[in-house]
């Protein structure tokens, strides 16, 4: 095969964390590798409807888990089981969209089918070379089971779908050396092109306990050599999966290609922890002349760092789209009922809505926003404006489908002063939501919505905020969402999932927005400072049965200052995989 010439704008994401290419690239997501095989062949043949999403992707039928954006469509290529509805028989399934909305189905792109990749088909990656061609790097797992990276080309460039890849025989181009665990090395990362000429890629993985994003170079994208040192590890933190590596410009929310390097720029580092299956970030500075990654002193370098979202949100992966100058993140939400359930309802596992994401002012931490284009799917339209709620009331937001809906909300505080006295040792959010939940009456706060809520309220999924003062006379925003009261059926995973809010409330007020869809519930706080996303799964408060509300459980009134809800349509093509 001729060598790889390279190109300097590009762009790689992952597939065994969620994959999507942009006319530079593509992403990948993935989740647990778990294997039940005395399950991963159970078909569904009778699909259920209840709690099946309405906007958000997910094919027909079975075990889903991943986008790339090439001359003008975008490609998600996800992990997915076609013989059921638990991880297993994975193929990399293929759909295609102009507007990350719709969706139409392909044949898959991957499959098992070579030594190198026989015993499964993991996370990847895509750059596009020089000539406008794409090729994807993967994980592939042989019959010794080692992990191992390989690489994919179009078959047929001509094809503006990409429909079939193929997979030269001079693979695997990575394989694990001595000092690396065969089993622990996984997700190649998107591609950057340095100014000594050689293209760069990380690769997750461990030592011990460390967790390791190694660095591997190479001129023609073929040969690759294992640098001396990782570009980052951090002790005692386990697996790193679906390592991603980025810059953002510290003015402004414009998106920058993979390789950019210039003034006013961070970087990112983002690892999906396997040991907590949550995902931290860091926000530092790249030193490229010793390729290493340094985290700034404001970013905590470990398990009680930055989050991307602190709820069901797991193999996120972020993309350039170069066509709107945006930098996308988009992750997979697993289920929070059994496998069982997984296997009587026929299908497991959703992508999140696409978030666009940047720099925060302070450079201290990432804003995410949904993506412009879901705006599209809004319909039947409320409004609420300048309504106080006192002590314990809750008033319906009604007008709207409540268990399909996109809710933003504004809420104003008379005032700070009967904000509860924060202790220094509740610096874990969880635990003091869990102790101070929706229905323990607070100075400011529990406020907020009470979604996916039946009637009665007998059940119902709360996301509120809660207001603290420090000993510094600052105050501590908690945004909590909690599932212990979103379901009557036993035997769900009904956690409680929050976070604290970086935000000045010289204003005294705060913002909310809920995406909500039968089964899922993504909530994003103070203008995508805080995001919080959780699965429930409501036997009441389902289609016509699920009601909407905002609430106020504190001492002190609080007034809803500008609600705006909408009902959330379908898109017209959402077909996932057609395997």
């Amino acid at each position: 095969m001729e060598v790889f010439k390279i190109l300097s704008s590009v762009f790689i994401i992952l597939v065994t964390c969620l994959c999507a290419i942009s006319n530079n690239g593509i992403v990948i997501v993935e989740a647990s590798h778990k294997v039940y095989p005395d399950l991963q062949s159970l078909s569904a043949v009778n699909v259920k409807q209840v709690h099946r999403t309405g906007y958000h992707f997910q094919p027909p039928k079975h075990w889903i888990n991943g986008p790339m954006y090439y001359n003008g469509i975008y490609h998600l290529f996800y992990q997915y089981n076609p013989e059921g509805a638990v991880w297993g028989n994975i193929v990399w399934a293929h759909s295609v969209s102009k507007d990350l909305i719709n969706w139409e189905a392909l044949q898959p792109a991957i499959y098992p089918s070579k030594p190198f990749d026989i015993n499964g088909c993991w996370s990847g990656s895509a750059t596009i070379l020089p000539g406008n061609k794409p090729v994807i790097l993967y994980t592939g797992i042989d019959p010794q089971q080692r992990q191992l990276q390989n690489y994919a080309v179009p078959s047929n460039l001509s094809d503006p779908y990409l429909r079939k890849w193929t997979k030269p025989d001079n693979n695997p181009l990575v394989v694990p050396d001595q000092g690396i665990n065969a089993t622990a090395f996984r997700d190649p990362t998107t591609a950057w092109w340095g100014n000594d000429g050689h293209w760069r890629i990380l690769i997750g993985g461990k030592r011990k306990h460390r967790g390791m994003a190694f660095l591997y170079r190479s001129r023609d994208f073929v040969n690759w050599v294992k640098a001396k040192h990782p570009l980052h590890s951090s002790a005692d933190t386990g697996m790193w999966e679906c390592p991603d590596f980025y810059p953002v410009s510290k003015m402004g929310k414009t998106g920058l290609d993979t390789s950019f390097m210039g003034q006013n720029v961070k970087h990112v580092l983002k690892v999906s922890l396997d040991l907590t299956r949550y995902e931290y970030y860091t926000v530092g500075k790249y030193v490229r002349n010793e390729d290493r990654y340094v985290p700034d002193n404001t970013s905590v370098d470990g398990w009680s760092g930055l989050r991307y979202d602190y709820g069901n949100f797991y193999a996120s992966k972020t993309f350039f789209d170069a066509g709107m100058n945006r930098r996308i993140l988009w992750g997979w939400a697993n289920e929070s009922d059994t496998r069982d359930d997984d296997i009587q309802k026929g299908w497991a596992g959703i992508q999140l809505i696409p978030r666009m994401v940047w720099l925060d002012d302070s450079g201290k931490q990432l804003l995410q926003w949904p993506i412009k284009e879901l705006e599209s799917l809004r319909g039947e339209y409320v409004q609420m404006r300048n309504k106080v709620i006192k002590s314990g009331e809750h008033v319906e937001i009604k007008g709207i489908t409540a268990a399909q809906a996109d809710v933003d909300v504004t809420f104003s505080l008379p005032s700070l002063d009967k904000a509860e006295k924060y202790d220094p040792s509740w610096d874990d959010a969880q635990n003091l939501c869990f102790q101070k939940s929706s229905d323990v009456k607070g100075g400011i706060g529990p406020f907020g919505l009470l979604t996916l809520a039946s009637k009665n309220l007998k059940e119902y999924t709360p996301i509120f905020f809660r207001i603290f003062k420090a000993s510094n006379n600052k105050h501590v925003v908690l945004m909590c969402s909690d599932a212990r009261s979103s379901s009557l059926k036993d035997g769900l995973y009904k956690p409680t999932f929050a976070g604290f809010v970086e935000v000045d409330l010289s204003d005294k007020k705060l913002s909310l927005r809920s995406l909500i869809d039968q089964s899922v519930v993504e909530s994003f706080g103070s203008g995508g400072k805080t995001c919080i996303t959780s699965r429930v799964y409501p036997t009441l408060a389902i289609f016509k049965g699920a009601h909407l509300y905002a609430f106020n459980n504190g001492t002190e009134k609080v007034t809803v200052e500008n609600l705006k809800a909408w009902s959330m349509k379908k898109p017209s093509m959402m077909n996932g995989s057609m395997v």
